[in-house]
């Protein structure tokens, strides 16, 4: 088979059909309850929350979630969270802190919805606390990169002691056609952009972006979403049994270091 550039990469996670955390959701864990709201808006659907067991341990899930079809995606904005998706985030991270539950959250979102709605009810803002407040939870948090994962939209909720991604997953600052668009001036050359940005699994690997890359099956997660569940699964329980007797000052500080050096490495290259 030919070799994958990542504009290849890029027509696959956006497929149709690729799987969607809920999808995932249901696969790997035994049980999972949905939880609703900010408690100060409304409950927006573009990130779903809810308790979940694996293995006998109570886990808080955290998820953005794309739609299948035209319906499903206006339910869920097309997976684009406005700041009440980001604030039950963080309503629910933090009950998670407080009965000690460890966290784990789906990043696949082209970005935060950029409305003049959002924007009014402090889209910037919303953000800006899930990473402070992220960065400083004090149970174990592991990211998991599935699909689309752009800008500060997917970043909000990636703050983590482990940042685990799908082989054919990106992850970068924006879309090509974004990037494309503001550095070029022409978002035709979007291809050319997923080359420059360096935003495949394997790239953010070497660069030490994130820690693990999952494998998928020959032709992307749809073609065997059991195969793919389960290795996802593998790698959670294999994350948390690492983190899970930390103490959490040193948990933190561990965080902490992590992304000053992940910064200081990227800088560097």
């Amino acid at each position: 088979m030919a070799k994958k550039n990542a504009w290849d990469i890029v027509e696959i996670v956006r497929a149709q059909d690729r799987p969607t955390a809920l999808d995932y959701i249901d696969k790997i864990f035994e049980e999972f309850i949905e939880l609703h709201g900010d408690r100060n808006f409304a409950d927006d659907k573009a990130i779903v929350c809810g308790l979940a067991m694996l293995e006998k341990k109570a886990f808080t899930v955290v998820a953005e979630q794309k739609g299948r079809n035209t319906k499903e995606n206006i339910e869920r904005n097309f997976g684009m969270p406005n700041p009440e998706s980001y604030r039950k985030a963080l309503r629910f991270m933090k009950q998670a802190e407080k009965f000690k539950r460890p966290i784990v959250t789906f990043i696949d979102t082209k970005g935060a919805y950029p409305g003049i709605g959002a924007e009014e009810r402090g889209q910037g803002e919303a953000i800006a606390r899930n990473l402070l407040e992220m960065s400083r939870l004090k149970v174990p948090i592991i990211a998991i990169v599935i699909g689309e994962g752009s800008s500060g939209g997917a970043l909000a909720l990636g703050v983590a002691d482990r940042i685990l991604m799908l082989e054919n997953a990106v992850y970068s600052i924006l879309s090509p056609e974004g990037y494309a668009s503001i550095l070029w001036k022409d978002s035709s050359r979007a291809k050319e952009a997923a080359d420059v940005m360096k935003m495949t699994a394997k790239d953010l690997y070497k660069f030490k972006v994130i820690d693990k890359v999952i494998k998928e099956p020959e032709g992307g997660a749809n073609k065997d979403l059991d195969f793919t569940a389960k290795s996802i699964k593998r790698e959670i329980i294999k994350s948390y049994n690492e983190l899970k007797d930390i103490k959490p000052k040193e948990l933190t500080n561990l965080r902490y270091e992590k992304f000053r050096k992940m910064g200081e490495y990227v800088k560097g290259e």
